[in-house]
């Protein structure tokens, strides 16, 4: 049976997924993006993204790390849907609608060299294709917002880490300083990390740092409180 043909009146919707890959380098957010091969907009930078493909993406999420696969090479630890971008102005091809995903990628993680990729601090975009400013900006917030009550900047850190270490991750991430007393209350009270037995950081001005690492249970689920950090 032949496949049925888009009506004129009705033509076919593009249905994409995209992803806001963030990292923190240097005490810095940053979003990885891609440089488009081709029309439209080629040659402007945009989010690693790509159509669903109907006969193999078990879900839109499964279409999403698909796509950070190939686009950015990696496997992200934490993989959360965002928002759904959607109509007849967003792309020039036609009515289009994405389901846009955000990733959380410590920086060691990503492929050093890989061609058309580059990151940009979320505080200093490039001209970014279609609606793309506006789905980062969201993103950024949504992060920044679930942070303030939730263990979701660890994804940011490297398998183990130290409390100062994750405390630094944290302010990065929210943009503003947080009380060392009040962080390390909310981060009892998550209960998401485990000490490393017999495992500490030494060679540092200060008295030696207890290293602890995320526990199995929260490896791909938010641990949360019910205030935030600066409350």
């Amino acid at each position: 049976m032949p496949a049925s043909r888009p009506h004129p009146d009705h033509p076919a919707v593009i249905c994409t997924v995209d992803v806001v890959l963030l990292t923190l380098s240097a005490g810095q957010l940053q979003v990885v993006l891609h440089q488009r091969p081709q029309e439209p907009f080629a040659g402007s930078w945009a989010l690693p993204g790509g159509y669903i493909h109907a006969q193999r993406d078990e879900s839109a999420w499964h279409a999403a790390a698909r796509v950070l696969q190939d686009k950015a090479g990696i496997v992200s630890p934490y993989l959360e849907q965002l928002a759904t971008y959607a109509g007849p102005r967003r792309d020039p091809r036609g009515w289009s609608v994405s389901i846009v995903y955000f990733a959380l990628v410590p920086e060691d993680l990503l492929p050093p060299d890989r061609p058309g990729l580059k990151r940009f601090a979320v505080s200093s975009l490039p001209r970014l294709a279609f609606d793309h400013r506006d789905i980062v900006e969201l993103a950024v917030a949504r992060v920044r917002s679930k942070s303030q009550y939730s263990s979701l900047p660890v994804y940011l850190c490297g398998d183990q880490m130290t409390l100062p270490q994750l405390q630094a991750v944290y302010e990065a991430v929210l943009g503003e300083p947080v009380n060392k007393v009040s962080f390390r209350r909310k981060i009892e009270e998550l209960g998401m990390l485990e000490p490393v037995e017999g495992a500490q950081e030494t060679g540092q001005a200060h008295r030696p740092a207890q290293i602890y690492r995320l526990k199995p249970a929260f490896q791909r689920t938010l641990s949360v409180v019910p205030r935030g950090l600066n409350a």
